[in-house]
């Protein structure tokens, strides 16, 4: 039947019909042509803010620079977002396949004008008004007004830092071309960096002022940790010093050594069946032993507690721990420090001089602490006189991430802040982005030979699977090997180095106290020890502990070795808390998928 022998009902429906399909197809190639062509300049925008992104970076200690750097992105980013909102964009995004390819171009350009414009700028308007010279002592005193001046712009910049660093780490990876996958997963690492950061600036702006006394004087214990004799989170508190603080300014209230203390009959504080099921009482009962238990917040107390007993129930507001390795660090921003033994401590022979040479220089432990006493003086002199503020800002950051540098505040707000830090000392944090094993060595030798020896660490996925959400599941191995590298004629060594005996050990040999923690959801498989010695095991928060005890002479070595099964959906990256060593430390990560 030919066009002309149709109804005339029939072809003018034909028309029509015809009419809506080119408009459609006419409307899909204008909608594809309007998305496509803004998606390119959304493209240069982000390509733009990618490139300032770097100079942001290089201002970071010059907030005036960088105020100007984050301003000129702004323009970007907010350009960036318009082309990516409006309503043909947000409809083409319910479409298959190219949907959720513009989704995610929509969410990541949403998320860095909120964290430029939103977050970043009125931060950097405030900082481009603040100086790290603000942290240099004038007259032993620190003026507090600029950090008061940052609290309010770096808490709220901190929560819009964070909600866009959730935006974008909520964005299915599932369905997305590989090329928009990756830039996402770029854009993601930058954020939760940057969420860190921004975090870490508005905890210390509310901390910095009242810790040094801007509301009311504070009394701060601080505990040096000796990392010639292990304890989990370090060393054994051999020294202690009080800090007062009173508007700014610092004071040093007092010094003592760990042999003032006495062992006490009881734990000081209650430890809990956990506790003392893996470590007895004796993290009660010496000063010396506090550290053994990887929880500085169980550590703090208990130290607390200890110093009010001896100190007619005086309770200080917060405790401090640093090491040697720590304190070298701080070396750096100081420059060198004499002694009054003649003696000039550097960065550089710092650790050796204070946990060997003074031991091997003086036999009579009170000769020790004397010189650790002055050492402890001149240094807090030479801080609270005045240094060079971004060495000493870098310097403490340093220590904060190798776990040499702890903080625990009495004053439960303040110390909410800190349990979200890595100066918190906690316990092996398990979530949906990290599976953390802890790998924890004490000396076992009351000696000083932990100098000698040496620690590696290291853990790997066997096997695992990554679902939708990022979150994996699998079977990982823990191997922790301890090095005896003393010389040879270690038991010729002085007694308190080698210990003399004193615990049941012969002289030259090292004995480790280890404890290995499963990160919380995961259940053994299987765990050995080179020695075909055995392992104890216990339960700490929800976290299967695996202990061992091994003596090592010098040259000998011992692997212990731990292969767990996660029991639920955990974090993709592996990683492993471990006792901080006068060893540089190697960061352990790997990645599921």
């Amino acid at each position: 039947m030919t066009e002309s022998a149709l109804p005339p009902a029939a072809r003018t429906a034909g028309r029509i019909f015809a009419w809506v399909l080119a408009g459609i197809l006419i409307l899909g190639v204008v909608m594809t042509a309007w998305v496509g062509v803004r998606g390119v300049m959304a493209y240069g925008h982000l390509r733009d803010v990618q490139n300032a992104a770097g100079a942001v970076s290089e201002n970071l200690s010059d907030p005036t620079a960088a105020a100007a750097s984050i301003d000129s992105i702004s323009s970007d980013t907010s350009a960036a977002r318009a082309l990516t909102s409006d309503p043909i964009w947000s409809f083409a995004e319910r479409l298959p396949w190219i949907g959720p390819q513009l989704e995610a171009v929509s969410t990541v350009a949403a998320a860095a004008d909120q964290v430029v414009s939103t977050s970043l700028t009125p931060l950097a308007e405030v900082a481009s008004t603040f100086s790290l010279d603000g942290l240099r002592a004038d007259d032993g005193q620190i003026d507090l007004t600029s950090f008061e001046e940052l609290q309010n712009p770096a808490t709220l910049g901190s929560a819009g830092v964070a909600a866009a660093a959730a935006s974008v780490s909520n964005i299915d990876p599932a369905p997305l071309l590989a090329p928009v996958r990756e830039a996402v997963d770029q854009v993601d690492d930058v954020l939760v960096t940057a969420a860190d950061a921004t975090s870490a600036l508005a905890h210390a702006t509310v901390l910095l002022p009242s810790m040094l006394g801007g509301e009311e004087p504070r009394d701060y214990l601080v505990l040096f940790q000796n990392n010639a004799e292990w304890r989990s989170l370090g060393g054994i508190p051999g020294a202690m010093a009080l800090i007062h603080t009173d508007d700014g300014a610092m004071s040093l209230a007092a010094q003592e050594s760990s042999s003032d203390y006495p062992k006490y009959e009881n734990s000081v504080l209650p430890l809990g069946d956990e506790i003392t099921t893996i470590y007895g009482e004796r993290p009660g009962k010496w000063i010396q032993n506090v550290t053994q238990v990887p929880d500085f917040a169980v550590s703090a107390a208990l130290a607390r507690e200890m110093w009010a007993l001896e100190h007619d129930g005086e309770q200080v507001d917060g405790v401090i721990s640093l090491d040697p390795v720590a304190l070298s660090y701080l070396l750096e921003a100081t420059g060198p420090v004499e002694l009054p033994t003649g003696d000039v401590l550097t960065s550089e022979n710092a650790v050796d001089l204070l946990l060997n040479e003074v031991y091997v220089r003086y036999e009579r432990p009170a000769d020790q602490d004397a010189f650790f006493a002055a050492a402890a003086a001149a240094v807090f002199e030479k801080l609270s006189s005045g240094t060079d503020p971004a060495k000493l800002v870098a310097s403490l950051a340093r220590a904060g991430d190798e776990d040499r540098l702890l903080l625990w505040s009495a004053i439960q707000s303040e110390q909410q802040l800190i349990a979200e830090t890595t100066l918190a000392g906690g316990l092996p944090i398990t979530d949906e982005n990290v599976s953390t094993f802890g790998a924890y060595v004490n000396d076992g030798t009351g000696s000083k030979m932990d100098y000698y020896l040496d620690t590696d660490v290291d853990a790997q996925w066997d096997s695992c699977s990554v679902d939708a959400s990022g979150t994996a599941q699998g079977t990982a191995t823990l191997t922790l090997t301890v090095t005896n590298s003393a010389p040879s004629d270690a038991a010729a060594l002085p007694n308190y180095i080698t210990g003399g005996g004193s615990f049941g050990v012969d002289p030259g040999i090292a004995r480790t106290i280890g404890y290995l923690y499963l990160p919380a959801g995961f259940e053994l498989m299987d765990a050995t020890m080179s020695d075909d010695s055995g392992f104890g095991g216990a339960m700490h928060d929800g976290r299967r502990v695996l202990s061992f005890a091994s003596d090592l002479a010098s040259g000998e070595q011992v692997t212990a070795t731990v292969t767990a099964r996660s029991t639920m959906p955990t974090g993709a990256e592996l990683s492993v808390r471990q006792t901080p060593t006068i060893e540089e430390p190697v960061a352990v990560s790997d990645l599921c998928g």
